[in-house]
């Protein structure tokens, strides 16, 4: 699978807004049932299912997340330095939908490894990418 620079930007910026219209439409539905007042909503669904409790995390997980990556990203491409991000934009996109799918899966410790594992993976890309864009832009 090959996926550019841009492409990977693209897609987790997608992911995450993915993430957000779930939410936001599970929340509608909600509110239109009567099953919960508009205005009991809380940030992290704290007083939601479980299932919503873990769709906010994995929605924050990305927010949190964007301007880190996302800024790698944006300097590759602002510098034209995509040569450096591009061979591993594939596989950081797939460690970030591996640590998301299996954040809303499930809580067990398996899941919980496999999330870190595939976050620890993100966290290793970006230092190899932070890495190697400082040293080509000195």
């Amino acid at each position: 699978m090959i996926v550019s620079t841009a492409s990977a930007l693209v897609i987790f910026i997608g992911w995450t807004l993915a993430l957000l219209i779930v939410m936001e439409l599970l929340r509608t539905s909600l509110v239109l049932s009567k099953r919960i007042d508009a205005t009991k909503f809380k940030s992290g669904n704290e007083n939601l299912s479980p299932f919503m409790q873990r769709l906010a995390r994995a929605h924050m997980n990305c927010i949190e997340g964007l301007p880190v990556f996302g800024g790698l990203l944006l300097v590759a491409i602002a510098t034209s330095r995509t040569a450096i991000t591009d061979p591993l934009a594939a596989w950081f996109i797939l460690a970030r939908l591996v640590q998301s799918v299996t954040h809303l899966i499930s809580t067990a410790a398996l899941a919980v490894n496999i999330r870190f594992t595939a976050f620890s993976i993100q966290m290793v890309i970006g230092a190899i990418w932070a890495w190697n864009l400082l040293a080509a832009l000195r």
